[in-house]
Formats: C-alpha cells, structure tokens, sequence
C-alpha cells in the first residue's frame, strides 16, 4: 500500500516531556524504575499462573492473559520515551510513528475487553457461583481471551487506515511525547472532519462496548454481596473483585480522558496518557498480589521452588 503522506514528511519530532536536562535525566531514572518494575511484575505474574497449579481457574488464566499486553502496551511507549529522555532531538519517522499508533490501539483495546471478560467472570462467580464451573468452560475461556484480540485488532486496523489517510504538509511537531492518533490531528493539511468522527465513534463503541458489562456486572455483584447477610461474608466477596474494580477504574478513567477530551498540551491531557500507558501496566501485578491471598501464596511457592532449583 502507498502511503502518500510519506512524500513530505518522512519524520515526526516528539515534544517530550521537558527540555530541561535536569528534569529529563530525573524522568529517566523514574520511568526506567517504572519499565523495570513493570517487566518484571508482569513476567512473575505469567510464570506462577503458568507453573502454580491452585491458579489453574479461569479468574487467573484471565489474569496471566492481561498480563501480556500490559507487557506489550508499555513496550510500545516507555522504550522510546527512556530514549527521547537521553536525546537532544526526540524524533521518530511516519513508519515508525503509525507502527506505534497501530500498537497502542492492539495492546489498549485487547487490555479494554479482556478487563470486560474479567468482569463477567467475577459476576459469574459471585452471582451463579453454584454454576461457575458449568458456565466458565475452558474452552469458553480461550475463545473469550482469542475474541478479545481478534476485536481489538479490527479496531486497530481502522484506527492506522485513518492515520494512514491523512496527509501531512508542513507541521511535524507532535505535541505529546509518543505517537498517538489524536495528536496528529492537528499536524494534517487535509481534511480531518471525518476522521475525527470516525475515532470518535470507534472510541466511543470500544470503550462503552466494554465498560457497560464491567457497570452492568458490577451493579448485580454489589447487589448480591449486600444481599449477605454475613460482614464477613459480604467481605470476602467484595475481596474476590476489589482488585479488578481498582484495575478498571485507573485503566478507563485515564483512557476515556485522554480520548474524548478535545486535544492540547495540557498536563492533564500527558498524565493521563502516562497513567494507561505506563502506571497502569507497572500497577496491575501489584493491586492483583498484594490484594489476593492467593496469588502472594503462590508467588511464594514458586520463588520458593526456584530457589531450591539453584541451591
């Protein structure tokens, strides 16, 4: 495919987050913590749902898999962010820019869906739990997980066809530190109305296609756990889910913001960007450990296991 905006413009120069050296190498070292921390959380994460047989239920398969592109979504930003932090020119080319864009949209929009499935998996669990094991099949699971990035990637398609159909002239200065659609908007010499309609409503079906069931399913499980009459019932099921509730609200808090508030150069319009990008990903294995029994147990095991193996 000819992608006729390259015939002027063959690279985009990232604003960053400062032009301060001081402030930059701060920045490294705290993001380059963040990554560190964000790898390795989430690779413990997929390694004792993997290796830890008590996590073998789809609460956790759903778990490990949201792991993943949390892996993949801070990979797509935070590299080229520790780079541009050590760069006197933060540049990245048309390519390279629309590879990102694609990225972010897969790894966002997989994460989005797979928050959704978790959802509907703690309401089956609280609600019909007689019926859980029935109705969470294995095989559901899997095409749950496969559904969730089949979907997303339809939407990423669109997405890049849209960046790909703008035509950039002169202006090539993107007004954020990564690339991401609608901060191109403001770089293209054609006309961009329809494009902006058409994210719109991508984003508005993506993103409300999959917070309505995570509202829907929390509004019967609130309602079933007050309906016990036990506290300490009631508490344990509130603890079943209470880390997915906070997972859910940093994740589509911050997207929906950054998404449906009109462009500009505002701090708000960055922190929200950093918090799904690179916040969240680095905070999901920590909220799911510290915040589950269950999987601080077999973190435990597993270190525990490893540890002997190298004794």
């Amino acid at each position: 495919m000819a992608l006729r905006n390259h015939s002027i413009i063959t690279e985009f120069i990232l604003i960053g987050l400062s032009d301060d050296p001081h402030i930059e190498a701060l920045l490294f070292v705290l993001f380059l913590g963040i990554y560190i921390l964000t790898i390795m959380g989430n690779l413990t994460m997929l390694l004792v749902v993997r290796t830890d047989s008590h996590l073998h239920t789809p609460m956790y398969f759903f778990l490990s898999n949201l792991s993943f592109p949390d892996l993949c979504f801070s990979s797509v930003t935070v590299p080229k962010l520790l780079k541009d932090l050590l760069s006197e020119k933060k540049t990245i080319s048309v390519e390279g820019c629309l590879t990102q864009v694609f990225f972010v949209f897969l790894t966002a929009g997989t994460e989005a869906f797979l928050l959704s499935v978790m959802a509907y998996d703690r309401y089956v669990a609280i609600c019909h739990p007689l019926l859980y094991g029935q109705l969470m099949s294995n095989q559901l699971c899997v095409k749950l997980v496969l559904a969730s990035w089949g979907l997303a990637s339809l939407n990423s398609v669109v997405i890049v066809l849209l960046a790909i159909s703008l035509d950039f002239c002169e202006a090539q200065t993107v007004q954020h530190y990564t690339c991401e659609l609608p901060s191109l908007f403001p770089l293209s010499c054609s006309d961009i109305s329809i494009s902006i309609d058409i994210l719109i409503c991508s984003i508005l079906l993506h993103g409300f296609g999959t917070f309505l069931p995570v509202f829907f399913s929390y509004t019967r499980i609130v309602s079933t756990i007050l309906s016990i009459s036990s506290t300490t019932g009631r508490s344990k099921a509130f603890s079943t889910c209470s880390s997915h509730l906070i997972a859910v609200i940093l994740f589509f808090g911050s997207g929906l913001i950054r998404y449906l508030m009109p462009t500009s150069v505002s701090s708000l319009d960055l922190l929200s960007s950093l918090q799904y990008s690179a916040v969240t990903p680095m905070l999901n294995p920590l909220i799911y450990s510290l915040k589950n029994m269950e999987v601080k147990a077999a973190v435990k095991r597993t270190l525990g296991k490893y540890l002997q193996y190298f004794r």
